[in-house]
């Protein structure tokens, strides 16, 4: 066994070696990379493993991150407090990795969360900190601090409490939902993009900077969920054009442009690329279930008709 480093010293190496990996590949990491992990003192520390919580051999007791997968076996969730529940290993709530993230909690120590959004893919997140042990539920209240805080963090004492002051509680509590949401939408875009091979869904372009995915119905509506079928793959010529009911994408996936563009003039961009649209069926996804839902391109395709008289009045 590797000899035992200094918990706070690993930490802070693991959190710069993180945010060079974002700054380097975007916040989305594969797998591989961080069961690899970084060298540091002679030892290489990866980051996660085949468990959700995860101590590398050098650190004694406390974990060094929290991981949740996609179609993983605990379901966690949101709080009514806005921090984010994380599920317990198993049902015993003295296992040695529940007890770590219990220590972490009392010594407020920050730990990484990754945030798993396809198979292989992970958000990492940090600092996070364990605020919440629910016994009876079998799961920990999370919650997300500013990367700003790791400077009192560094500067602090080994036995010096930086972390539980009341002023915290508010803005992790507020960092946390803003997290979140990114959170939920970025992997919508992932997922979706993934789903349409990384090609708009109109115009087959294949560069994705300048590929979205469009919600069918807002996420702020009934309906809006982030999830596959309530996604397509646009570019942003095109998602604009959506989204501002220029065209519309009717239940049996064929695009139709608004009459009023069709009749208008203007230069070869609005010829073919919105008109020649016209009559055209999207590209879909291999398998029909990521197919887009068809009640939601209905209630979507009635507002195009709507939204379009009252824009063009026709």
């Amino acid at each position: 066994m590797p000899s035992l480093l200094d918990d706070k010293l690993v930490r802070l190496a693991a959190f710069r070696w993180l945010a060079a990996q974002v700054a380097r590949h975007g916040d989305v990491l594969s797998r591989p990379l961080l069961l690899h992990g970084f060298e540091y003192e002679g030892a290489r520390i990866p980051l996660m493993s085949r468990q959700g919580i995860f101590k590398p051999r050098v650190l004694e007791d406390m974990p060094i991150s929290i991981t949740t997968t996609v179609h993983g076996p605990y379901d966690d969730q949101m709080s009514s407090e806005g921090l984010m529940l994380y599920s317990y290993r198993g049902t015993d709530p003295s296992h040695s990795e529940n007890a770590g993230l219990r220590k972490a909690m009392f010594q407020r120590t920050p730990l990484i969360y990754f945030h798993g959004i396809m198979p292989s893919k992970y958000i990492p997140i940090w600092p996070v900190f364990i605020v919440g042990d629910s016994p009876n539920k079998l799961m920990f209240s999370v919650a997300v601090d500013d990367v700003s805080y790791l400077d009192r963090y560094a500067r602090a004492g080994s036995t010096e409490s930086i972390a539980g002051e009341q002023q915290d509680i508010g803005r992790r509590r507020y960092i946390t939902a803003v997290i979140t949401q990114r959170l939920h939408q970025r992997g919508f875009r992932e997922r979706v993009l993934d789903a349409y091979q990384q090609m708009c869904s109109l115009c087959h372009l294949r560069h994705s900077e300048l590929l979205d995915a469009a919600h069918i119905i807002p996420d702020n509506e009934p309906g809006g969920e982030p999830v596959i079928s309530n996604g397509i793959a646009l570019c942003k010529l095109h998602h604009a054009a959506f989204d501002n009911f220029f065209l519309g994408i009717r239940p049996d996936h064929i695009v139709e442009v608004h009459k009023a563009i069709l009749d208008e003039k203007d230069g070869p961009m609005l010829t073919h690329g919105l008109k020649g649209l016209h009559g055209q069926q999207i590209f879909l996804p291999r398998s029909s279930r990521l197919f887009p839902s068809a009640e939601r391109l209905e209630i979507r395709y009635k507002r195009f008709l709507l939204e379009g008289r009252n824009l063009f009045g026709v």
